[in-house]
């Protein structure tokens, strides 16, 4: 049985309330944290997405103005 959980005031607390019985051997992995983004939470997000700028290849030269229709099928403008 695989379980994952939390450590709560140094006690680790399954999830799900799953019980496991009194006595019962287990092994502990701990599963480390997602990594802080690269990009600086000062920085304007605007500037972050800029390194995507003019990368998408094979999009109609339209997309930006009637994306609309291209994912909705909306009239085009």
């Amino acid at each position: 049985m695989n379980c994952e959980g939390h450590v709560e005031k140094g006690v680790v607390v399954l999830e799900n309330g799953a019980i496991l019985p009194e006595g019962a051997r287990v092994r502990v992995e701990t599963i480390e944290a997602h990594e802080p983004s690269s990009v600086s939470s000062s920085e304007p997000l605007g500037k972050a997405l800029q390194q995507f700028s003019g990368v998408a290849e094979g999009l109609p030269p339209d997309m930006a103005e009637n994306h609309d229709h291209y994912l909705h099928g909306r009239p085009t403008r």
